[in-house]
């Protein structure tokens, strides 16, 4: 690998490097194993043998589809594309599922045919020889990818190895099938592949459901989000943090916001110096723009206190109310504001709306409420 690393000119420590570096090993093998199962099968006049070839040269396809999608997504912002270009390998990984995908209903055709037509089923210990050899090849470069894409954070690049592993599977399977054929004259190999195929068409399925979850936008990191409010909440002027959004426009690529609560008799000129450096040590370390809100609150108040000590005794005997912040009374008018924070699993939010209205105006009759319901994003 380091030989391949310096020939491309990859720097192994880079995310791209090792993307690009993982790809290119899969091309060399990909087309060692076709270049020697192709003059095997003309030597020995077996189109099975060389049929196995023709499939490595095309897995080549899904190795040049991953690098050609890396270096795509490596490109500057444009004004059209601020963000960038890191979704690109997104749309990479969903090539990939859909070759997963056609691999599998291509496996139940042949194995439907085999079926309707046994005489198909032509198999030699030399032909076994190779697909054994090629399996174990595959198997051991699909796990070394997986690792890789893992290590990188890199779905394109675990798709790919998955995509070997079910060659190396297919493989094994058509060994065991074939043995009983040689060995005891029992043909199983239509209903292997089916058993294969449906395990092939899972793997698809999986890997285009976390694609396609990545296009649609799901939740931020959770292990990110918990990092970034260790550090804000770190700071003494900080009093919460919450409403954290991460916005993901491709791996290792986010924009966030986060709101503050800081004491309502602070002013912004006393907040700005430690927002500022916040902003600044988010960017450097993590690679993330930052924006930050504020909330006002009251931390003193003996009025405000009691109602602090009430809406937790509320959120407390809740179901699917998990939290409360950014509570906060205005001096001039007692108007109150609120945010409920609830989980996903919360069907009735005009109910909990009406509840927590008619408690709060069981409390403070006369008082306005302005109250935001809300989820975690992540």
């Amino acid at each position: 690998m380091k030989f391949l690393y310096r020939f491309l000119r990859q720097d192994p420590e880079e995310r791209e490097g090792v993307v690009i570096a993982t790809s290119a090993l899969g091309i060399l093998v990909n087309l060692a194993l076709a270049s020697v199962k192709i003059v095997a099968g003309i030597m020995v006049s077996s189109i099975a043998i060389i049929s196995e070839g023709v499939n490595n040269a095309t897995d080549c396809a899904t190795s040049l589809i991953t690098i050609a999608g890396t270096k795509l997504s490596g490109r500057r912002p444009t004004s059209n594309h601020p963000f960038g270009f890191g979704r690109v390998e997104y749309l990479t990984s969903l090539v990939v599922a859909v070759i997963v995908f056609v691999t599998g209903i291509e496996l139940i055709i042949s194995s439907v045919k085999i079926r309707l037509n046994p005489d198909l089923l032509s198999i030699s210990y030399f032909t076994l020889a190779l697909i054994a050899l090629s399996a174990v090849v595959k198997l051991v470069l699909g796990g070394h990818t997986v690792k890789e894409g893992k290590r990188v954070g890199s779905e394109a690049l675990v798709a790919l190895g998955t995509d070997c592993r079910n060659d190396s599977l297919v493989s094994a399977v058509t060994i065991v099938s074939s043995l009983a054929f040689l060995l005891f004259d029992v043909t199983i190999d239509a209903y292997a592949g089916v058993i294969t195929s449906l395990f092939v068409l899972k793997t698809g399925y999986g890997v285009l459901r976390d694609t396609l979850s990545d296009l649609l936008g799901k939740a931020g990191d959770k292990e990110l989000a918990d990092e970034l409010y260790k550090i804000i909440l770190a700071e003494p002027i900080v009093l919460n943090a919450a409403d954290m959004m991460l916005h993901n426009y491709g791996p290792k690529t986010y924009s966030g916001s986060v709101n503050i609560e800081i004491d309502h008799e602070k002013t912004i000129g006393e907040a700005y110096s430690t927002i500022h450096a916040l902003q600044l040590r988010i960017m450097h370390q993590y690679d993330i723009t930052m924006v930050f809100g504020m909330y006002a609150v009251d931390t003193d108040h003996e009025e405000v206190l009691k109602m602090r000590r009430e809406i937790s005794a509320f959120v407390r005997g809740y179901d699917h109310v998990q939290s409360y912040h950014a509570l906060y009374v205005d001096p001039e008018n007692g108007d109150i504001y609120v945010d409920l924070v609830v989980d996903f699993d919360l069907k009735d939010w005009d109910r909990l709306r009406e509840n927590f209205t008619d408690y709060m105006n069981e409390l403070y009759p006369g008082r306005r409420l302005e109250l935001v319901i809300e989820t975690n994003y992540v």
